[in-house]
């Protein structure tokens, strides 16, 4: 390839207005300003976001891919509900990525990769002190890219990341469960020893009976319609 030849990056220093609309619905849908099973009418969408209804079906259309939203015949888009036998298959398939991302980081972590694991659990634990769920969910997903790429699990990551939506409507649910704070905070210290320990098998163990832990209580607020009452509160 020629030396000569122009620099080919686009640049985009900022959001587009359709990034920005789809975080803001994603956010929203998170924070439980719309209930489950709510009818996401378009024309008030754009009053609300402020943007074309070309933006909105766009927005609603990846909401959709990721989950969050889902479209009834004759009835239009709504906010997904989540079910027991969904959120299970979810829970399952993070034990299975997340036990062998855990083993990994175990294997190839250096000290750089578990102090910024050990940094981001102590800003985890003050988000829980302040109650910033946001906050929890953005610096969990932070703390789990950084196990991954700390045990060279990128591929793996890159399958994660694709329920992430999925995943982080699941966190805003158990995570305002109660002394979740705590008990979160306690089993992720409990991986990252392991990690530091270069106990492979103690990682993975740890980082599958977190898994199965808050899968076990988001059963139980799921069987006892406990998102309904969540959305209800936020609303």
């Amino acid at each position: 390839m020629s030396d000569a030849l122009p620099s080919l990056k686009v640049q985009r220093p900022t959001a587009t207005l359709r990034e920005l609309a789809l975080e803001k619905m994603r956010t929203a849908i998170l924070e439980a300003h719309f209930h489950p099973g709510e009818r996401l009418v378009e024309r008030s969408l754009c009053e609300i976001l402020g943007v074309s209804r070309t933006v909105v079906r766009e927005v609603l259309r990846h909401l959709e891919t990721e989950g969050l939203v889902d479209s009834i015949p004759n009835q239009g888009p709504i906010v997904a509900v989540l079910d027991s036998e969904t959120a299970a298959e979810i829970y399952e398939i993070r034990a299975l990525f997340e036990g062998e991302a855990a083993m990994a980081c175990a294997q190839h972590a250096d000290e750089s990769v578990i102090a910024d694991l050990a940094g981001v659990i102590d800003q985890i634990q003050q988000a829980f002190a302040t109650q910033d769920h946001q906050a929890v969910r953005a610096l969990t997903s932070a703390f789990y890219e950084r196990m991954f790429m700390g045990g060279k699990k990128q591929v793996a990551w890159e399958i994660v990341q694709s329920l992430t939506a999925r995943i982080n409507r699941l966190r805003a649910l158990t995570i305002a469960s109660d002394d979740r704070g705590c008990q979160a905070v306690n089993e992720m210290r409990q991986i990252l020893s392991a990690i530091e320990a270069r106990d492979t098998a103690g990682a993975r163990d740890a980082a599958i009976a977190h898994v199965a832990r808050v899968a076990e209580i988001a059963r139980g607020l799921l069987a006892e319609g406990h998102e309904q009452a969540l959305w209800r509160r936020a609303g």
